[in-house]
């Protein structure tokens, strides 16, 4: 499996970005380790991992503490070794995204316009890692579920919303 991952901190000047190179990590502690490593000051550092135009892995640490997770998809622990470090050790899995969206539904009568979301999305950890920096676990499951969004399109409006849209896109440029 291909991927791609992007180490997106928040220091003192603000945000930046850099390609992480998880080509042989062991477990998640060297994941995190890299991901701390990116900068060592950061207040937050963020670690979005997009696979095969399928999956997104979002982790997040805390001035380089308190790891939290997020998987856009289960699928992606089962198809692949980094998956497996990633998203191996979250437990619990979160509802179902049609759940979510259909109790959403009956306070929005206006379903016609609602995008279509992809009914086999199994999405695990925390959704709420993002919520304080402006993106909330509804509007990330409902990114993860909508169809023909791929992980580098969610990556791209996350980091837009936190206030990275333009360091994320010049990462990828280079």
């Amino acid at each position: 499996m291909s991927h791609f991952a992007a180490a997106v901190t928040r220091g003192a000047e603000g945000w930046a970005a850099a390609e992480l190179d998880l080509s042989g990590v062991a477990d998640i502690e060297e994941i995190t380790d890299r991901l701390r490593d990116a900068d060592p000051e950061a207040s937050v550092s963020l670690l979005f991992v997009e696979s095969d135009d399928a999956y997104l892995a979002i982790l997040r640490l805390d001035e380089g503490e308190d790891l939290r997770v997020f998987g856009s998809d289960q699928v992606f622990a089962e198809d692949s070794r980094l998956g497996a470090i990633l998203l191996g050790d979250i437990e619990e899995q979160l509802p179902e995204i049609a759940d979510a969206d259909a109790d959403e539904a009956d306070e929005d009568d206006e379903e016609e316009d609602r995008p279509s979301a992809e009914p086999d999305v199994e999405p695990v950890g925390d959704p709420e890692l993002l919520a304080d920096l402006g993106v909330s676990g509804g509007r990330l499951l409902e990114l993860c579920a909508q169809e023909g969004m791929l992980p580098a399109d969610i990556t791209a409006e996350i980091c837009q919303a936190v206030g990275a849209g333009d360091e994320i896109e010049e990462l990828r440029e280079a």
